[in-house]
C-alpha cells in the first residue's frame, strides 16, 4: 500500500517576485484538480467566496500573501499538495522553511520583468539544495519580453540549464496560443478566466500547412524556426536531469486567463519526483521506510478566529501516519496523540484518518510544538534544515494597555512561535525584542495582536546589528563574555543566549577580545 501511496503524491511550492501572478496559478491548479469551481483575479473579493490560498484577514486588505497557505487535491489518479509561499521579501524565512517541507517547486516569473530580486533569492534556497524546478513564464497574453531572452536571463541569473517545453505563438496583442514540444500539440488561445476552455489541436511542428491552418503562414514560419533553435542550443528534457536540479522545464502562457496551466499540470505529475529521503541528525530516513516520521514546519495560531487554536503544519516524511495513535515528540520526549488531525484546502480543514508521505497535515496544538519539531514512533530524531537566521530589524515591545499585559505576552509569543519573526528576551526587565527581515511583518504583528488578542502594543527601534547565536567549550570565558556583555544578550524561544551587538564594530571588537568564541549566524550550529 506504500508504495502505490508514493508512487501517486506531489508536494510542491509555488515560488515567485510578487505579483508574478503565484496566486492566481495557484487558483487555476485548483481550479483544474475541481478543487474549486470558478477562479479569478486575486484581488476580486467577490470571487473570494470560494476557496482561494489568501485567507488570513489582512492578506485580504493588502491584497499580498504573508502566509504559506497549504492546498490538496486529486487529480488524475495523483494527490498534489501545493504550498503557496508568501512572496513578499519581509516574509522569505516562512518561504525558506517552507521550502524544506517540498520535493519540488514551481518558479513564476513574469514576461514583462524577467528575472527579479526575490525570485533570486528563493531560487539560492532552491540551488543550494538541488530542488527541481519548473518555471512557468506568465502573463504572455500582455507585452514582455523576447521568449529566447527570458531564457537567457533564466540560465545565467541561476547557473541552471533551461529547457522548454512549451512555446509561446506570439506575445501580447499577438498572442495566439503556446506550442507543446513535450507532447507536440498546439493550443490555441481564448481569453478565460473562470472557465477550463483551452481549445488543443494535436499538431506536428513538421505539418507546415496544418499549422498555417490555425495560425498563419508568417507565425507557423516563425515558430518552426525557433523550433530548430531550440533543439540546437537547448538541452534535451531528461528526467533525471530535472530531478538533480541541474535541467529547468520551463511553460509558457496566461495564468490570470487559465492558458497554458494545463500543459504545465499535465507535465509536472508526470516528471515530478514523489517523496524523497530526508536528512535528519542522525541519519537519512527514506519515505518508503514503515514507522511514521514527519516534522513540523510552520505553526498558525488563530487559523480559524472563532476557535482561537493552533496548528502546527507537519510533513510527513515517512510511513503512515494514524489518527489516535500515540506519536514520540522527540525534543520533549513526550507521547502525543491527535485525535483531529487535518488537510488543508486553503482556509477549509477536513479531518483525517491516514496521511502518507509527502502530505501536509495539521496537528492541533496546545503550545508543545516549535518549528522544526520531529514526530516519531519511538526513534530519537531530530530533521534537520529549518534553521533561524539573523534578523535584520530589532525593536523592543511596549505595551500600550497595562490591562491587557496577558493577552499581549501570550500573542507576542504566540505569533513568534509561528516564526514570521523571532522573539528574544533580554533578562533585564523582562523586555521582549521583536526581530524580523521587514517592516511589514511588524505591521502585520500589530494588526493581529489587535484583531485576535485584544492587545495593542507599539514598537520602538533598537540599536542593534545583527543577532549571533555562540558557543564554546571553554566554559569559564563564555560565562565572562556573557557577564560582560550582559547588556547586549538576549534568549531566544529555545532559551539559547544570542548576542546583539550595536554595531559591526562592536562585534569585531567582541570576537578579537573572545577569541576562543565561535559565533553563528543561524540557529542550527549545535545540529
Amino acid at each position: 500500500m506504500t508504495s502505490h501511496e508514493l508512487a501517486r503524491r506531489r508536494t510542491f511550492g509555488i515560488i515567485s517576485h510578487p505579483d508574478a501572478g503565484k496566486t492566481t496559478l495557484t487558483e487555476k491548479l485548483l481550479l483544474f484538480g475541481g478543487a474549486i469551481h470558478t477562479a479569478g483575479a486575486v484581488k476580486n473579493n467577490k470571487i473570494r467566496k470560494t476557496a482561494t490560498s489568501d485567507f488570513m484577514e489582512i492578506e485580504k486588505q493588502r491584497g499580498i500573501s504573508v502566509a504559506t497557505s497549504v492546498m490538496g487535491f486529486e487529480y488524475e489518479g495523483y494527490k498534489i499538495t501545493i504550498l503557496d509561499t508568501p512572496g513578499h521579501k519581509d516574509f522569505a524565512e516562512d518561504t525558506y522553511r517552507t521550502l524544506t517541507a517540498v520535493d519540488s517547486v514551481i518558479l513564476v516569473i513574469d514576461a514583462a520583468k524577467g528575472v527579479e530580486e526575490q525570485t533570486r533569492k528563493l531560487m539560492e534556497v532552491c540551488r543550494m539544495r538541488s530542488t527541481p524546478v519548473i518555471a512557468f513564464i506568465n502573463k504572455l497574453d500582455r507585452e514582455g519580453q523576447e521568449a529566447f531572452t527570458l531564457l537567457d536571463e533564466l540560465e545565467r541569473e541561476f547557473g541552471i540549464h533551461a529547457r522548454p517545453l512549451t512555446w509561446p505563438i506570439g506575445m501580447g496583442r499577438n498572442f495566439q496560443g503556446v506550442y507543446n514540444i513535450y507532447k507536440q500539440q498546439l493550443a490555441l488561445y481564448s481569453p478565460s478566466k473562470t472557465e477550463l476552455s483551452d481549445e488543443i489541436v494535436r499538431i506536428s511542428a513538421d505539418d507546415h500547412a496544418a499549422l498555417v491552418k490555425h495560425i498563419g503562414a508568417p507565425a507557423a514560419t516563425k515558430l518552426r524556426e525557433e523550433l530548430d533553435l531550440i533543439e540546437g542550443i537547448y538541452e534535451p528534457f531528461d528526467r533525471d536531469h530535472y530531478r538533480d536540479g541541474y535541467l529547468a522545464p520551463v511553460f509558457f502562457g496566461s495564468a490570470l486567463n487559465n492558458f497554458g496551466v494545463k500543459d504545465l499540470l499535465d507535465t509536472f505529475v508526470e516528471v515530478a519526483p514523489r517523496p524523497l529521503p530526508r536528512e535528519t541528525s542522525t541519519r537519512s530516513v527514506a519515505p518508503e521506510e514503515d514507522p511514521f516520521t514527519g516534522f513540523v514546519f510552520k505553526i498558525h495560531a488563530n487559523l480559524d478566529p472563532n476557535h482561537r487554536a493552533r496548528i502546527a503544519f507537519c510533513r510527513v516524511c515517512s510511513g503512515r501516519f494514524e489518527r489516535g495513535k500515540f506519536y514520540t515528540h522527540t525534543r520533549l520526549n513526550k507521547q502525543i496523540r491527535f485525535t483531529s488531525p487535518t488537510s488543508f484546502m486553503a482556509n477549509e480543514r477536513n479531518i483525517i484518518d491516514e496521511a502518507w508521505p509527502g502530505d501536509v497535515i495539521g496537528l492541533h496544538d496546545t503550545g508543545s510544538f516549535k518549528i522544526g519539531d520531529t514526530l516519531t514512533e519511538g526513534e530519537a530524531l531530530a530533521y534537520k534544515g529549518i534553521p533561524s537566521f539573523s534578523p535584520e530589524i530589532f525593536k523592543l515591545v511596549v505595551n500600550r494597555d497595562p490591562f491587557k499585559s496577558k493577552q499581549l505576552e501570550k500573542g507576542i509569543r504566540q505569533l513568534t512561535d509561528e516564526g514570521v519573526a523571532q522573539l528574544f528576551i533580554r533578562e533585564h526587565g523582562n523586555e521582549k525584542i521583536v526581530g524580523t527581515v521587514g517592516e511589514l511583518q511588524y505591521e502585520v504583528i500589530l494588526f493581529r495582536l489587535r484583531e485576535e488578542y485584544g492587545a495593542t502594543a507599539d514598537f520602538r527601534l533598537l540599536n542593534v546589528y545583527k543577532a549571533f547565536w555562540f558557543t564554546s567549550d571553554d566554559k569559564k570565558e563564555l560565562d565572562r563574555f556573557m557577564k560582560l556583555q550582559q547588556r547586549h544578550i538576549a534568549w531566544d524561544k529555545d532559551d539559547n543566549p544570542v548576542y546583539l551587538p550595536e554595531g559591526n564594530w562592536a562585534f569585531n571588537a567582541a570576537r578579537e577580545m573572545f577569541a576562543s568564541i565561535d559565533f553563528h549566524m543561524t540557529s542550527e550550529f549545535g545540529k
